[in-house]
C-alpha cells in the first residue's frame, strides 16, 4: 500500500507541477464521443458547461454512491475497477493521525467476506500480483482502490464487484491482525521516511502549506498514535467517511456494461450511511502576505535545491472558457520549459537544473514554481538564472515563432491521443473519472477534446500568452524554500540576501532571440541498397529482410496502436573493445552525441525543427553493443529513419555539450558520499563486480581521463560498420510500404565488414560467502540485500524454472516478513539471468527494516529459502506463479514494446521467437519437485553476498 503526499519531496513538487503542462486541467486522454454538436463562438465560451462523454456511464444509487461505467477493449479481456473514497489524512481528528492510511491497509487484512488474509489470498491465485497489479493509496483528500481483473472468467470478474463493496464497507477491524499491521505500517514509514528529505519537509510543510489543516494532517500520521491507538480509533474514521456519499465505483474494461451496472447495483446498493452523518468539511490552504522565507539543510542532503512558489486559487476545468485557459497554460509552460531546457546546454551552465510552470498545488490552489538546482558552491548564480528566464518572460514575453512551435507541439500530442483513441489503456480513463469525482474536472472525451483543439487554438493571441507571465509571477503569497547539505549551512545566504538575489535577477535581462535553422534535416538522401533476402515467419507473424550492406530488419507490423512504431537495433562490441584507459570516455560518448545535435545543427536548433513531429531517436552504447533507440507516428517514419541514418554517419562533436556534461558530473560528485543509499549502491556495484575499474563508482579523478575527441572518435568507430546491425521495427506500418523506405536508409548505412564482436571481460560476483556491512546514516534505517550468483545455462526452462523460484520466494518474504513478523514494508526479490557476455544468474533479495532487526529477517529468510530447499514450494504458491504469469504474458503479448524487447533479445541470443507462443504451456513444468532442485542448485548459498547498511555508529 502507498502513500499518496504530493508533497513528498519538495523537488519531486515542483518537478511534478512541470510535467502538468501537457493536458492538465482536462487530460485528453483518448475517450469516444460523436462530434456532432458545433463548438460555440468564441465569444459564447466562457459561459458554456464542457459536455460529458456519452461513452461513459454515470450513476448514482439511492444511498449516494456515484458509479462511472466504460467499455473498453484494451487491454483485450481486462478491466480496471476502482473504489474512489473522498476520505483522506485531512478528516482524521488528533487521535486519528495516520488512521486513514491505516484503514487502507486494514482493508487488505479482513473483511466480512474476506476473513484475514484470504482476499488477497484469492486474488493471487486468480493471477493478480499484490502491490503491482492489487493496490491502494492514501492522500491527503482521498483513499483510493485499485483492483484489476481479467474478464475471461466470469466467476473472477463478477467477484470483484464483491471485493470493492467489502472495502467500501465491510472492513472488519480484527484486533489481532490491527495489531500485527502496526509494524508494516511503522515498517512503510521507515522506508519512505527516516531521511534527509523527511527531515527538512517536516519544517519546510508547515511554511509550504501556510500551516493550514494540511500541514498537520500528513498522510503516514504519528508513530505514537500508530503504535498505540485502540481499535475503536479507527473503526470510528470508517464508520464516519467510508460511507456511499463519498465513494466512487469506477468500472473501464472489456466487458458488458449493463451487466456492470447490475453488479454495482447488486452489491453496493445494501450499503447506507451512518445516521447523523458528519459533514465533509473541504479544507484549503489560507493565503499568506508577502513572502515566506525557509532554509533548511540537513546532514544527508545531498545537493542545494531553491524552490519558489507562488500560489493562486485553483477551480476545477467545467466550462469551455476555463478549457482555453488551460491550453493557454500549456502552451505557456510549453514555451517557458524549452528556454530554461537550453540553460543547461552551455559550456558552463549557470545551475544543475532549472524547471518552472504553472499547475495544480493542492488545497484547491494552484501555483507558478520555480526550480533551481546549484552547482556546488553557485547558489546565487542558479536562482539569478532560474529566475531571470521567467522575469524575461515577464517583461519582454515570447516571440511569435515560439508560440507558433508551442501550438503545433501541443496539437501534435493531442492528435495523437485521437489517433488512439480505441487503442487507449482503461487506466487512462479511470484517472479522468476520479479527477471528475474528486474535483469535478470536465470529462468531454477525445473527439470533443480535439475538435475543440483545432477550432480554438489558433484564436490564441500571443499578447495572451504574454500576460500569464505577469499574472503568475508575484511576490504575494510567495515561499521561497532553499534545502541544502548541512556543511555548507556558513556559506548559505540568509532571508534577506535570498531575496534580493531574486529581486535583483530581472536587472540587465534583454529579449530572448530564437535561433532556428532552415536547412533540411538530411541534405542529400543516401541512395541505399536492396533487399537481396527476405525470410518470414508466420508463427509470430514477422518478416525479415537483409539489404544490400549486411544490415537485417526484423519487421513485425501489428494493431496494438494506431500511432506507434517503434525502432531498435544493436550490434556487437560496446566499451568492451576500449582499454581501461578510455573507458570513461567510451561510457560518455554515447549520451554526449545525444545531447549535442546532429550533423551542424545543435540539439537545440534540432528540437525546434522536430517540433510538431511525433518523433524520437537515441543512440545507446553499453559494454557489448552498440545501436539506436527510437520511436515514431507513422507519418513521421521516414524522419525517424533519417535520424537513424544522421546518428550513424553524422554524429555532432559539441564541446559546449561535452563540457556541460562534465561540469553536471562533477557537481554531482560533491556531495554524493553524504546520501546513505548512494553510498549503499556504490558498494554493492564494487562488490559484485570484484573491484572491477568499469563498475567502481565515479570520481574525479576518473573523470579526469574523459577526453572529447577519444569520446568521439569512439562514438565513430562504433557506427562505422552496420553490416552486423539487426533492426526490429514494431508497430503500425504496412511492410510493403515502409520497404523503399528501410532500403534507402538502413540500406544505406556504411558497411566495412569488420565483423567485430564484444570481448568476454570477465566482470562478474566473486565466488564465496562474504558479508558487507555499510555504516552511513542518521536515521533508524536498516537495509538489507542478499546476492546469490552463479554460472547458468541459459533457456526457457531454466528460464521459467528461475522466475517461478523467484515469486514463490517473494510469496513466502511476504508471508514470513511482513505479516507474520510485522518487521517489513515491501521485501522484494529480483531474478536475472543473462547470456552475453557471459551465460550467468543472480537472485537479489532486499528489504528495508529497523536495524535491530536486521539479524533477525536475515535469519528469518534463509529460513524460508531452507523450506524450500528442503520440501519444494507449497503447490497453491505455485498455482499463484502460473496464474500471474499467464496473465501478465497475455497483456504483453499484445503490446509493441514487449515484442521490440523480445525479438531484440532472441536476435541477439541466437534463440528461437516463436519459443514465447509455447510459454504459457510450458509453465506447467512447474511442479514442487522442480522448484526443490531449482532451489538446492541456485540458492544453495555457495556463492552468497550479504550487504547491509545500518546508520552511523554513534
Amino acid at each position: 500500500m502507498k502513500l499518496n503526499y504530493r508533497l513528498s519531496l519538495a523537488i519531486l513538487l515542483a518537478l511534478s507541477i512541470a510535467t502538468n503542462g501537457g493536458f492538465a486541467q482536462v487530460k485528453p486522454k483518448p475517450a469516444t464521443s460523436p462530434r456532432s454538436k458545433p463548438i460555440p463562438a468564441k465569444n459564447q465560451l466562457s459561459a458554456n458547461a464542457l459536455p460529458v462523454d456519452p461513452a461513459v456511464i454515470i450513476g448514482k444509487l439511492p444511498n449516494g454512491l456515484t458509479y462511472y461505467i466504460r467499455k473498453n477493449v484494451q487491454p483485450k479481456n481486462r478491466a480496471d475497477l476502482y473504489l474512489v473514497n473522498k476520505a483522506g489524512s485531512v478528516l482524521e481528528t488528533d487521535e486519528q493521525q495516520g488512521l486513514a492510511h491505516f484503514t487502507e491497509h486494514m482493508a487488505f487484512n479482513g473483511t466480512r467476506d474476506f476473513p484475514k488474509n484470504e482476499l488477497v489470498n484469492y486474488l493471487q491465485k486468480s493471477g493478480i500480483k499484490f502491490g503491482a497489479d492489487l493496490n491502494a493509496y492514501t492522500s491527503f483528500d482521498e483513499t483510493v482502490y485499485q483492483l484489476p481483473l481479467p474478464t475471461d472468467s466470469v466467476k473472477i470478474f463478477e467477484k470483484g464487484f464483491d471485493i470493492l463493496s467489502n472495502w467500501a464497507g465491510m472492513v472488519s477491524f480484527d484486533t489481532d491482525e490491527i495489531n500485527s499491521e502496526r509494524g508494516v505500517v511503522l515498517e512503510e514509514e521507515r522506508l519512505r521516511g527516516k531521511n534527509a528529505q523527511e527531515r527538512m519537509s517536516k519544517l519546510t510543510f508547515p511554511v509550504l502549506l501556510n500551516n493550514s489543516r494540511y500541514a498537520v494532517r500528513l498522510p503516514i500520521g504519528k508513530e505514537e498514535i500508530l503504535k498505540n491507538f485502540k481499535p475503536e480509533t479507527i473503526k470510528s474514521f470508517y464508520h464516519d467517511w467510508y460511507r456511499p456519499d463519498l465513494q466512487a465505483v469506477i468500472a473501464v474494461g472489456d466487458f458488458d456494461p449493463k451487466r456492470v451496472e447490475q453488479l454495482i447495483k447488486a452489491n453496493f446498493s445494501e450499503l447506507k450511511n451512518p445516521a447523523g452523518e458528519k459533514p465533509r468539511t473541504k479544507y484549503n490552504i489560507p493565503p499568506s502576505v508577502g513572502t515566506a522565507v525557509k532554509i533548511v539543510t540537513d546532514k544527508e542532503q545531498p545537493y542545494t535545491l531553491v524552490q519558489i512558489i507562488v500560489k493562486h486559487p485553483g477551480s476545477a476545468v467545467k466550462t469551455q472558457g476555463a478549457y482555453l485557459n488551460a491550453i493557454r497554460n500549456i502552451l505557456f509552460n510549453n514555451m517557458l520549459s524549452s528556454r530554461l531546457g537550453e540553460l543547461t546546454q552551455k559550456a558552463d551552465p549557470p545551475l544543475l537544473y532549472a524547471g518552472a510552470s504553472y499547475g495544480d498545488f493542492l488545497g484547491n490552489l494552484n501555483a507558478f514554481t520555480t526550480v533551481a538546482v546549484a552547482k556546488p558552491g553557485e547558489l546565487e548564480k542558479a536562482v539569478k538564472a532560474a529566475v531571470a528566464e521567467t522575469e524575461r518572460a515577464r517583461k519582454f514575453g515570447f516571440t511569435q515563432t515560439e508560440l507558433d512551435r508551442a501550438k503545433l507541439s501541443v496539437m501534435t500530442g493531442i492528435e495523437s491521443a485521437w489517433k488512439e483513441k480505441d487503442k487507449t489503456e482503461s487506466v487512462n480513463f479511470v484517472n479522468e473519472y476520479q479527477a471528475n469525482f474528486l474535483k469535478g474536472e470536465a470529462i468531454p472525451g477525445i473527439d470533443y477534446e480535439y475538435d475543440f483543439y483545432k477550432k480554438n487554438i489558433g484564436q490564441i493571441k500571443l499578447s495572451e500568452i504574454n500576460a500569464l507571465a505577469g499574472k503568475f509571477i508575484s511576490d504575494q503569497n510567495r515561499d521561497v524554500i532553499l534545502e541544502a547539505p548541512e556543511k555548507e549551512k556558513d556559506k548559505l545566504p540568509n532571508e534577506a540576501t535570498l531575496l534580493s538575489w531574486i529581486s535583483e535577477a530581472s536587472k540587465n535581462i534583454s529579449a530572448y532571440v530564437d535561433n532556428v535553422s532552415n536547412k533540411p534535416l538530411l541534405e542529400k538522401i543516401p541512395t541505399g541498397t536492396k533487399v537481396v533476402a527476405e525470410q518470414k515467419d508466420a508463427a509470430i507473424g514477422t518478416t525479415t529482410l537483409t539489404f544490400g550492406n549486411g544490415v537485417k530488419a526484423i519487421l513485425k507490423p501489428t494493431d496494438f496502436k494506431n500511432d506507434q512504431i517503434l525502432i531498435n537495433s544493436f550490434s556487437f562490441g560496446g566499451t568492451s573493445l576500449v582499454t581501461d584507459a578510455d573507458y570513461i570516455s567510451a561510457s560518455l560518448a554515447a549520451n554526449v552525441i545525444n545531447s549535442s545535435g546532429i550533423a551542424d545543427i545543435d540539439e537545440i536548433k534540432l528540437d525546434k525543427m522536430l517540433t510538431g513531429k511525433n518523433v524520437g531517436v537515441s543512440p545507446f552504447i553499453n559494454e557489448t553493443t552498440q545501436g539506436v533507440n527510437g520511436s515514431a507516428s507513422p507519418k513521421d517514419f521516414e524522419t525517424a529513419l533519417q535520424l537513424v541514418y544522421l546518428y550513424y554517419t553524422q554524429p555532432r562533436k559539441d564541446n559546449d555539450i561535452w563540457q556541460s556534461t562534465l561540469t553536471q558530473i562533477k557537481s554531482s560528485l560533491v556531495n554524493r558520499g553524504l546520501d546513505p543509499n548512494s553510498v549503499f549502491q556504490d558498494t554493492i556495484a564494487a562488490v559484485i563486480s570484484n573491484h572491477n575499474y568499469r563498475r567502481m563508482a565515479m570520481t574525479p579523478e576518473k573523470l579526469a581521463t574523459a577526453n572529447l575527441d577519444k569520446a568521439y572518435s569512439f562514438y565513430r568507430d562504433r557506427f562505422a560498420d552496420a553490416s552486423a546491425t539487426t533492426f526490429v521495427i514494431t508497430g503500425s506500418f504496412a511492410i510493403e510500404k515502409i520497404k523503399p523506405l528501410l532500403e534507402q536508409y538502413l540500406g544505406g548505412l556504411p558497411a566495412t565488414n569488420s565483423h567485430q564482436t564484444y570481448k568476454n571481460l570477465g566482470i562478474h560476483a566473486p565466488a564465496g560467502q562474504i558479508t558487507k556491512t555499510v555504516y552511513k546514516g542518521i536515521g533508524d534505517k536498516g537495509t538489507v540485500q542478499l546476492i546469490f550468483s552463479g554460472d547458468y545455462v541459459y533457456n526457457e526452462a531454466n528460464n521459467i524454472q528461475l522466475d517461478a523460484l523467484g515469486e514463490v520466494l517473494q510469496i513466502k518474504l511476504i508471508e514470513r516478513l511482513r505479516e507474520k513478523e510485522s518487521g517489513v514494508y515491501s521485501p522484494g526479490v529480483r531474478v536475472a539471468y543473462s547470456k552475453i557476455p557471459l551465460s550467468r544468474y543472480s537472485i537479489s533479495v532486499y528489504f528495508g527494516c529497523a536495524p535491530a532487526n536486521v539479524d533477525k529477517l536475515i535469519t528469518a529468510t534463509m529460513e524460508e529459502i531452507a523450506k524450500i530447499k528442503q520440501n519444494g514450494a507449497e503447490q497453491t504458491d505455485i498455482q499463484k506463479f502460473v496464474a500471474e504469469d499467464k496473465r501478465s504474458t497475455e497483456v504483453q503479448l499484445k503490446e509493441n514494446g514487449f515484442w521490440a524487447g523480445h525479438l531484440s533479445q532472441t536476435a541477439m541470443y541466437q534463440e528461437n521467437p516463436d519459443a514465447v507462443l509455447d510459454h504459457n504451456k510450458n509453465l506447467d513444468q512447474v511442479t514442487v519437485a522442480t522448484t526443490k532442485e531449482t532451489a538446492n542448485k541456485y540458492l544453495s548459498g555457495d556463492n552468497l553476498i550479504k550487504f547491509i547498511l545500518l546508520p552511523e555508529k554513534k
